[in-house]
């Protein structure tokens, strides 16, 4: 009996040491990314934080500002994750792997478009989103990884192609 049990919890402890063998490749495990938002274009104050998170199938961004104007802002992934330019034309057009045209975020929508943030009047805002398209991770061009989270100073108008009239970039952080 002391046998089993001891086998047992040696079988127990080695599976949790382990991880489980779903054959997923570790792809159900917590998958994060980040990027930290720093003002671009004359904007002074404002900062953010994008935080990517879940598994496979299902990723979720919660983005945060503080200090930013109040009123609506359009928010995009850009293609390219370098926001060393002033103005954070570096970080190029809206990331846009599967050649969707711009709207507002959903099945028709590219996959950089995030909509509008309302900033309150105390300069706060959050929004959060999921694209089950979304990947971290691997290089696939569903990969967020290398890619800039940019915040416009005006409202997308979920409609103008190819960047919602959306207007200059205030914000930009690199996807890592």
């Amino acid at each position: 009996m002391r046998r089993l049990i001891c086998l047992c919890m040696f079988v127990l402890v080695a599976s949790t040491a382990c991880g489980d063998d779903s054959g997923d490749g570790g792809e159900a495990a917590g998958l994060t990314a980040n990027a930290a938002i720093a003002p671009k274009s004359g904007n002074t104050t404002l900062a953010g934080d994008a935080k990517f998170s879940g598994a496979a199938g299902a990723i979720t961004l919660t983005l945060t500002l503080t200090g930013a104007p109040p009123g609506q802002h359009g928010a995009h992934i850009h293609e390219t994750g370098d926001c060393s330019a002033p103005d954070a034309m570096s970080a190029g057009g809206h990331w846009n792997p599967t050649t969707h045209m711009h709207a507002a975020p959903g099945a028709t929508a590219h996959l950089g478009d995030l909509g509008n943030i309302t900033v309150a009047a105390d300069g706060t805002a959050t929004l959060t989103y999921s694209y089950p398209e979304w990947t971290i991770g691997g290089g696939a061009p569903t990969d967020l990884i290398g890619k800039a989270i940019v915040i416009h100073a005006m409202p997308d108008d979920l409609m103008t192609q190819p960047t919602g009239n959306a207007g200059g970039r205030i914000g930009c952080g690199v996807i890592e």
